[in-house]
């Protein structure tokens, strides 16, 4: 069998996985400087809506968020168990 370079299929590439764990990486290193291994679905949850949503515009994201937040409560008591 002999191994073939395949770096794209459709809209589907190599760079899309690599861009988006760069943005992770960073994040971890700016912002969130410890991610906690209990929450890092979250984490990564938030990070691939920001990666899905980078091509809209700031006032549709927005919209988005509010639409996502609507009927949802997430209580500290829920956080931290």
């Amino acid at each position: 069998m002999i191994a073939r370079a395949e770096y794209v299929r459709g809209e589907t590439h190599t760079q899309g996985i690599e861009s988006f764990w760069s943005i992770l990486k960073r994040a971890h290193k700016g912002t969130y400087h410890q991610l906690s291994p209990k929450h890092l679905q979250r984490y990564v949850d938030e990070f691939c809506w920001r990666h899905n949503a980078r091509g809209l515009p700031v006032l549709e994201r927005m919209r988005e968020v509010v639409v996502g937040m609507a009927g949802r409560r997430l209580t500290w008591r829920q956080l931290v168990r």
